[in-house]
Order: structure tokens, then sequence, then C-alpha cells
């Protein structure tokens, strides 16, 4: 079988890398289109040694489409993905519109591929937040052991998850920096460049949630929902002048006794992690050394004593990829293997 695929904000960040990895990994293509608002229509894309043109997403025809893999903002997919899901096609979203609604799987393949069984019910499966999706593939094999009550995490956020014009203007701030000018900010709320920011999305204005940034509240209610519901999570999350790969110190309380060697032993047996040791010559991992890696990738772990049942690590991937474009991918492929 072969798959007729249109991939929606192709010449987004995310779509260039869904592109790419499309082609990687030899998915079972027919035919590829890509597609954009009107603004982009004519220009070119790369899929292999092929170069794709852009088409209109307003105007193109859904109907004998097979998977749509959608990154083109959520108020755009709002409105296609529906579309697209009603002409047939299987639409993987990797937008925040559609993850909490109740119908609609939010899945991270390593961790809850039965969750895909019900996609026939509105042809459209959810990808989780980037950091979210990290943090339970390192999660899931330690839970189906030792079982999580709790979890408090710190993010490092890279600026590539906000797009091309915040990869942009970390640049041109980094250049306007050593050139002794006042750096323009319009992406980020507060100076990328040379600096830390403790906000990323807007804040919860109101309720029990009030402080709290609408990307700490995803990483809250997606690890309920796609891992285990009584998982209480804090989660504390930061952008850094980093252009690609997030990083996330975890902290974790079980509810029975796992040492930091068990931990390191059952990642070793998981597919989607990769364990540095303390001993290697590595030691520890950061975000420039796994860009363009598939894995997510585990350091530092050592007991947390303040608890009776704790751990600590250090949680690094590549957030283009494992992030958004390769679990998406991923996604399509679990669907053909056991449920198409």
């Amino acid at each position: 079988m072969t798959y007729k695929v249109a991939v929606v904000g192709a010449t987004g960040n995310v779509g260039r890398e869904m592109l790419e990895i499309l082609h990687e990994r030899n998915f079972p293509v027919s035919e590829v289109i890509a597609l954009a608002s009107a603004r982009s229509v004519g220009k070119e894309v790369s899929f292999g040694d092929k170069d794709l043109k852009i088409q209109d997403l307003a105007k193109y025809d859904f109907k004998g489409t097979d998977f749509v893999f959608s990154s083109p903002g959520a108020k755009v997919s709002a409105e296609f993905a529906p579309k697209a899901a009603e002409a047939g096609a299987i639409v993987i979203d990797n937008t925040s519109h559609f993850r909490m609604e109740p119908d609609i799987p939010l899945v991270v393949p390593e961790v809850n591929p039965e969750a895909l069984k019900n996609y026939s019910k509105r042809n459209i499966i959810a990808n989780p937040n980037c950091s979210t999706i990290q943090m339970l593939v390192a999660l899931k094999p330690l839970h189906d052991v030792a079982k999580i009550k709790r979890v408090v995490v710190s993010t490092y956020q890279s600026v590539s998850g906000a797009g091309k014009e915040a990869m942009d203007e970390l640049f041109n701030q980094s250049r306007t920096f050593f050139m002794n000018n006042e750096p323009k900010t319009e992406i980020f709320p507060k100076q990328i460049a040379f600096n830390v920011i403790p906000q990323i999305d807007k804040f919860i204005e109101n309720g029990e949630d009030k402080g709290m940034t609408k990307e700490e509240w995803k990483m809250v209610v997606e690890t309920k929902k796609i891992l285990d519901s009584k998982i209480e999570v804090c989660a504390n999350c930061v952008r850094m002048p980093v252009f690609i790969g997030h990083a996330e110190m975890i902290n974790v309380e079980f509810e029975e006794k796992i040492t930091p060697s068990e931990a390191m032993k059952l990642w070793q047996k998981f597919d989607g992690v990769s364990v540095i040791d303390l001993s290697s010559e590595m030691e520890y991992v950061t975000p420039a050394e796994i860009a363009g890696e598939d894995d997510v990738f585990v350091s530092r772990v050592r007991k947390d004593n303040t608890v009776k049942h704790g751990l600590n690590f250090w949680c690094v991937s590549d957030n283009m990829r494992k992030g958004a474009a390769l679990n998406s991918i991923q996604i399509a492929e679990t669907l053909i293997k056991d449920y198409l």
C-alpha cells in the first residue's frame, strides 16, 4: 500500500521537518502535496531530491488524500482539519487546538498507541506538546514498574518551538548585541538573546491556575490524558536562547522504590530513549549535541533523598523532530501497522 500525503504548513519549521522525515523513513507515499497559505503559493520546498511547489491550502480538495500532517497554527487547523477529515483523510494535527477534546486521541506512540483504536470517530489525531512528548517517553517505562505519584519538571526550551520568526529574532538580537545597538523585541515578551524568559505562551488569568502559563498547563493536562490521570504535575516552562533542542530537569516521586540503576536498565530496554552514564566519555547531553537525533536522551540520573521514593534526571530532545514532526509520522506508521 502507498498513500497520498498532504503536509499543511509546509513552509514552516515543522512542515519542512515533516517532509524531510517522510523521505528519511521511506514512508510509503504515492504522492506528496505541500500546502500553505496563498502568500506562499509557487514557492518550493524539498522532499528528498525533489522540489515540491506550494499549493494553496484554501483551494485544495482533500478528497483522495490519505494522510494530512498538519502544522499551520491552531486557528488554521481549527478550520481545515475537520474539512480534511470529512473528505476521508486521516489528519494528524500538531497544533494545540484538538488535544484536549475527549473524542480525539492524543498520542505518543511509545506511550499510548492503544489510543489510536478510536481514531475513526473524528479522523483527527492530536500530536502532544513538544515538552510533554519527550518527558512522557522518558517516564513511561518507569511508570510501568513503579507507578508515578508526582512530577516536578523545569523546562529549558529552545526558540524553534515558537517558529522561524522566533529563531530569526534570537539571531538578530545576538548580532545587534555585538554591534552595540538596541535589540528589537517583537516575538518574545522580553529580550531573548543572552537572557532567560520564564514565560512560554500566555498567562492564565482566572481560576485556580491563575499565574500558570498555557505551556505549563498543557504539560499538566496532557500528561494526565496520555499517561495516567492520577499523576500530579508541577511544570515550570522557560524559554532559553538556544536555537534547537528542549531540555528538562525532571524530579519524580514514585509509589514504590526504584533506584537510579534500575531506572537506567529500564530506559536501555525502551525504544526511543538513549541513556548517557556519568562514567561515559560524554557524562551528560546538551541540546547542541542532539540536534537531528530521533531519541530522547537521559543523563544525570540520581536519587532524590527528600522523598521516600524519588529520582532526578536530565532529559534532552530535538523538539523539531521527536517533539513535533517525527512523533506525527510515527503515529501514521503505527496506524498503518496496527489499524489500517
